[in-house]
């Protein structure tokens, strides 16, 4: 079996993923962009990637492929439907993030509402030094229990939030989105907007997710409302969250994810919080704590080897 590893540098360097017991050659590359793929890929019986595009037209041109492996959740990145037509099989990975992402959040939560990363970024400019009391109150401070929290998408990552929240003692709703009939234990989406002084993102990026947060529904929140994202950058309408901190329409938001990855320079969130200390931004690594990512890859491997073994069967 050929192996290849198209994007290694999305698992750091220092947790290794682990190599299939069978007989195969093994071949990585940090990164990997569209004109090489074909190249690279035109042996492998498998292939390994967290975000490299496998479409229609590079499928085709790779006849010996046998298995995907992708060392994440989402499959966006291959053409899924050519993958079946061509008996390419497609394994993803779940649930090796669901305590970091769910820590990263709450971590999000307080940094807003305690406005952490203002009182950081002050120390960097010696404001405090320049004080003429022990403290000053230049940014909003409010408490954690008793706030409302909007969570959209009830998976695991969604669930494990909410659990989270409410032993702080936030009241936890989840939205249901474009349904008929609400479900038990969730609240109508357009509620749940209005309600939350927090909302959170853990739901699937689908044509009917993309732009769920935009300028519409973002009238809808109450006024002063923090924004999370941890899900998936298109899950918001960049341009119009912007808006809305700008205008006070949102306090804040926190946002571990962008539409575009790595975003340009001239991303308008990027440029915002170089000047707004109330929008954090991470590089997508709500995911990625160490005991995470060993699970990640020992699952990559596993999958790969559950699969060979079915292929000996057969």
């Amino acid at each position: 079996m050929n192996i290849v590893f198209l994007d290694s540098t999305a698992i750091p360097k220092h947790i290794p993923i682990p190599r299939p017991s069978f007989p195969h050659n093994w071949v990585e590359y940090e990164y990997t962009s569209a004109e090489q793929t074909i190249e690279r890929a035109k042996d492998a019986d498998i292939i390994i990637t967290s975000k490299v595009i496998l479409s229609r037209e590079m499928l085709q041109q790779l006849p010996k492929l046998k298995l995907i492996a992708i060392t994440a959740t989402g499959t966006n990145n291959v053409d899924l439907e050519a993958a079946k037509e061509l008996g390419v099989a497609v394994k993803n990975v779940t649930g090796y993030s669901a305590t970091t992402v769910p820590e990263h959040v709450l971590g999000m939560i307080f940094a807003l509402k305690h406005s952490l990363a203002g009182w950081q970024r002050d120390q960097i400019t010696g404001k405090w030094t320049e004080s003429k009391q022990f403290c000053y109150f230049d940014y909003p401070i409010t408490d954690v229990k008793g706030s409302t929290l909007g969570v959209f998408g009830k998976g695991c990552l969604g669930t494990e939030v909410g659990r989270l929240a409410e032993l702080l003692g936030m009241k936890v709703l989840y939205a249901e989105h474009r349904a008929t009939t609400c479900r038990e234990g969730y609240t109508p989406f357009e509620e749940v907007l209005k309600q939350a002084d927090i909302l959170t993102l853990h739901c699937a990026l689908t044509e009917t997710t993309k732009n769920l947060i935009n300028q519409e529904t973002l009238s809808l929140c109450k006024k002063g409302a923090y924004l999370i994202n941890t899900g998936r950058g298109p899950l918001i309408d960049e341009q119009a969250v912007c808006d809305a901190l700008k205008s006070g329409r949102l306090g804040g938001a926190a946002l571990d994810v962008l539409v575009k990855e790595p975003p340009e320079k001239n991303n308008p969130l990027i440029e915002l919080a170089k000047t707004m200390p109330n929008l954090i931004i991470t590089p997508h690594i709500a995911w990625a704590s160490d005991s995470a990512v060993t699970t990640l890859t020992k699952k990559v491997t596993q999958n790969i080897e559950d699969f060979v073994q079915q292929l000996n069967q057969k």
